[in-house]
Protein backbone atom coordinates (compact mmCIF):
# COMPACT_ATOMS: atom_id res chain seq x y z
CA UNK A 1 0.00 0.00 0.00
CA UNK A 2 3.06 2.50 0.90
CA UNK A 3 5.63 0.94 -1.59
CA UNK A 4 7.82 2.91 -3.09
CA UNK A 5 6.66 1.12 -6.29
CA UNK A 6 3.45 2.21 -7.69
CA UNK A 7 1.49 0.94 -10.49
CA UNK A 8 0.59 4.85 -11.29
CA UNK A 9 3.76 4.84 -14.53
CA UNK A 10 2.21 1.39 -16.07
CA UNK A 11 -1.21 2.89 -16.14
CA UNK A 12 0.13 6.59 -17.51
CA UNK A 13 2.06 4.58 -20.66
CA UNK A 14 -1.33 3.11 -21.61
CA UNK A 15 -3.33 6.69 -21.63
CA UNK A 16 -0.21 8.11 -23.38
CA UNK A 17 0.03 5.73 -25.99
CA UNK A 18 -3.69 5.69 -26.28
CA UNK A 19 -3.50 9.66 -27.20
CA UNK A 20 -0.87 9.25 -29.92
CA UNK A 21 -2.89 7.19 -31.45
CA UNK A 22 -5.97 8.85 -31.10
CA UNK A 23 -4.75 12.30 -32.32
CA UNK A 24 -3.25 11.12 -35.73
CA UNK A 25 -0.66 13.62 -35.33
CA UNK A 26 1.76 12.79 -38.18
CA UNK A 27 3.68 16.34 -38.24
CA UNK A 28 7.43 16.73 -37.25
CA UNK A 29 9.33 20.00 -36.19
CA UNK A 30 13.10 19.87 -36.17
CA UNK A 31 13.43 23.47 -34.50
CA UNK A 32 15.98 26.20 -35.73
CA UNK A 33 18.46 25.28 -32.92
CA UNK A 34 18.85 21.37 -34.44
CA UNK A 35 21.72 20.33 -36.14
CA UNK A 36 20.96 16.88 -37.72
CA UNK A 37 24.00 15.10 -39.84
CA UNK A 38 22.60 11.85 -41.42
CA UNK A 39 19.74 10.89 -43.38
CA UNK A 40 15.99 11.55 -42.13
CA UNK A 41 13.39 9.18 -42.99
CA UNK A 42 10.12 10.73 -42.16
CA UNK A 43 6.38 9.15 -42.58
CA UNK A 44 4.88 12.29 -41.48
CA UNK A 45 5.09 15.70 -42.28
CA UNK A 46 8.37 17.38 -41.90
CA UNK A 47 8.67 21.11 -41.07
CA UNK A 48 12.58 21.95 -40.93
CA UNK A 49 13.90 25.28 -39.50
CA UNK A 50 17.55 23.80 -38.51
CA UNK A 51 20.20 22.35 -40.74
CA UNK A 52 20.62 19.14 -41.50
CA UNK A 53 23.53 17.65 -43.76
CA UNK A 54 21.75 13.89 -45.48
CA UNK A 55 19.31 13.22 -47.60
CA UNK A 56 15.49 13.70 -47.04
CA UNK A 57 12.59 11.05 -47.65
CA UNK A 58 9.18 12.25 -46.35
CA UNK A 59 5.30 12.51 -47.36
CA UNK A 60 5.25 16.78 -46.95
CA UNK A 61 7.88 18.78 -46.24
CA UNK A 62 8.19 22.83 -45.42
CA UNK A 63 10.98 24.02 -45.02
CA UNK A 64 11.50 27.63 -43.25
CA UNK A 65 13.75 30.55 -44.38
CA UNK A 66 16.67 30.09 -42.28
CA UNK A 67 16.81 26.31 -42.54
CA UNK A 68 19.89 24.86 -44.29
CA UNK A 69 19.50 21.41 -46.04
CA UNK A 70 22.92 19.62 -47.18
CA UNK A 71 21.49 16.66 -49.37
CA UNK A 72 18.68 15.28 -51.75
CA UNK A 73 15.12 15.92 -51.14
CA UNK A 74 12.39 13.12 -51.98
CA UNK A 75 8.77 14.39 -50.64
CA UNK A 76 5.31 13.84 -52.47
CA UNK A 77 4.93 17.80 -51.47
CA UNK A 78 7.27 20.08 -50.92
CA UNK A 79 7.47 24.04 -49.61
CA UNK A 80 10.82 25.04 -50.28
CA UNK A 81 11.72 29.00 -48.54
CA UNK A 82 15.63 28.34 -47.58
CA UNK A 83 18.67 26.53 -48.81
CA UNK A 84 19.09 23.70 -49.96
CA UNK A 85 21.99 22.15 -51.84
CA UNK A 86 21.26 19.01 -53.29
CA UNK A 87 18.94 17.44 -55.91
CA UNK A 88 15.47 17.44 -55.27
CA UNK A 89 12.56 15.01 -56.29
CA UNK A 90 8.94 16.02 -55.85
CA UNK A 91 5.33 15.61 -56.84
CA UNK A 92 4.22 19.11 -55.99
CA UNK A 93 7.12 21.97 -55.49
CA UNK A 94 6.73 25.31 -54.14
CA UNK A 95 10.09 27.41 -53.95
CA UNK A 96 9.27 30.55 -52.40
CA UNK A 97 11.19 33.67 -53.02
CA UNK A 98 13.36 33.17 -50.22
CA UNK A 99 14.69 30.12 -51.43
CA UNK A 100 18.14 29.58 -52.45
CA UNK A 101 18.34 25.99 -54.25
CA UNK A 102 21.68 24.19 -55.79
CA UNK A 103 21.10 21.24 -57.69
CA UNK A 104 18.62 19.48 -60.05
CA UNK A 105 15.03 19.24 -59.30
CA UNK A 106 12.25 16.48 -60.61
CA UNK A 107 8.58 17.75 -60.46
CA UNK A 108 5.24 16.97 -61.39
CA UNK A 109 3.32 20.81 -60.61
CA UNK A 110 5.62 23.61 -60.05
CA UNK A 111 5.07 26.88 -58.46
CA UNK A 112 7.96 29.73 -58.52
CA UNK A 113 7.61 32.90 -56.82
CA UNK A 114 9.47 35.79 -57.85
CA UNK A 115 13.07 36.16 -56.38
CA UNK A 116 13.56 32.04 -55.49
CA UNK A 117 17.32 31.65 -56.39
CA UNK A 118 17.74 28.14 -58.42
CA UNK A 119 21.02 26.68 -59.87
CA UNK A 120 20.20 23.62 -61.95
CA UNK A 121 17.85 22.07 -64.38
CA UNK A 122 14.53 21.39 -64.21
CA UNK A 123 12.77 18.06 -64.94
CA UNK A 124 9.39 17.66 -65.26
CA UNK A 125 8.42 13.80 -64.20
CA UNK A 126 7.12 11.49 -66.86
CA UNK A 127 6.07 8.14 -66.76
CA UNK A 128 8.88 5.88 -67.30
CA UNK A 129 8.60 4.48 -70.85
CA UNK A 130 10.19 1.05 -71.72
CA UNK A 131 13.08 2.38 -73.84
CA UNK A 132 12.87 0.52 -77.61
CA UNK A 133 15.91 -1.76 -78.08
CA UNK A 134 18.72 -0.30 -80.28
CA UNK A 135 18.86 -1.88 -83.80
CA UNK A 136 21.84 -2.20 -85.73
CA UNK A 137 20.70 -0.94 -89.25
CA UNK A 138 23.11 -2.73 -91.66
CA UNK A 139 22.66 -5.99 -89.80
CA UNK A 140 19.22 -8.03 -89.04
CA UNK A 141 20.40 -10.46 -86.67
CA UNK A 142 19.75 -9.31 -83.16
CA UNK A 143 22.47 -8.83 -80.99
CA UNK A 144 24.16 -11.89 -78.42
CA UNK A 145 22.78 -11.55 -74.65
CA UNK A 146 26.45 -11.20 -74.08
CA UNK A 147 26.78 -8.25 -76.65
CA UNK A 148 26.91 -4.74 -75.00
CA UNK A 149 23.51 -2.95 -76.36
CA UNK A 150 24.28 1.08 -77.02
CA UNK A 151 22.92 3.44 -78.75
CA UNK A 152 23.99 6.95 -79.71
CA UNK A 153 21.28 9.71 -78.90
CA UNK A 154 20.95 12.38 -81.84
Amino acid sequence: MFSKKSAEPQRQTPQVKNMAQNSGSTFSVIGADVSIKGDINASADLHVDGTIEGDIKCSSLVQGESSRIMGGVEAQQARLAGHVMGSIKVRELVILRTAQIEGDVQYDALTIEQGAQVEGRFAHSTPSTPAKPATDKGDDKPASPDEPKLSLAG
